[in-house]
């Protein structure tokens, strides 16, 4: 009996080898032959991805070469354009400066001529001060290489003056709080 039990596990082990020969994955076998072939059909789809990426790419470079285009001519636009509203306010004093040099020579009284070019000076400061321009205070400050421009050097009249502004050869100004013309100055050492 016992021959005969271990006859039946022996016949039932290599029953149970031939009929999967490929339970142990790293054995040779040829159960997967008969499968199609995955391979074909990734690369389509591969190659499709590609496409479809390459286009998506293109059309992102033309989209983008003309955003840059369109606002280089806008900047450029506006480049020229900028001044535009400074110059058209300027011009009712250029009509105010016509218009004195023509009582300058039709009218002999200094003190009405006087008073005319003072009008049209004042309208000139507040017309560039409505735009954002105002004037640097210099004179008696401590000397800035941040705001002045050093013309000269010369002796302090009192000694509270030495390093500061003595003199403004030329006004600073500033366009919304922004430096745009430095002081030209002269300073007491």
């Amino acid at each position: 009996m016992e021959e005969q039990e271990m006859t039946q596990k022996t016949e039932s082990a290599e029953k149970d080898n031939r009929l999967d020969i490929n339970t142990d994955e790293n054995a040779a076998g040829t159960s997967h032959l008969n499968e199609p072939v995955q391979d074909e059909n990734a690369t389509e789809k591969l190659e499709t991805a590609l496409q479809e990426q390459k286009d998506k790419y293109l059309r992102l470079m033309a989209e983008f070469d003309n955003f840059r285009r369109r606002t280089a001519k806008e900047r450029l636009e506006l480049i020229q354009t900028a001044g535009k509203d400074v110059i058209l306010s300027l011009l009712d004093v250029l009509d105010d400066c016509d218009r004195a040099e023509k009582q300058l020579l039709a009218n002999e009284d200094l003190a009405a001529q006087k008073e005319g070019i003072m009008l049209v000076f004042n309208k000139l400061r507040s017309t560039l001060q409505a735009k954002g321009v105002k004037p640097m205070e210099s004179i008696h400050q401590d000397f800035d290489v941040e705001k002045h421009e050093a013309i000269t050097e010369i002796p302090a009249p009192a000694e509270e003056l030495k390093g500061k502004v003595i003199d403004e050869v030329m006004k600073g100004y500033y366009m919304n709080d922004k430096i745009i013309r430095f002081a030209k100055v002269v300073v007491g050492k």
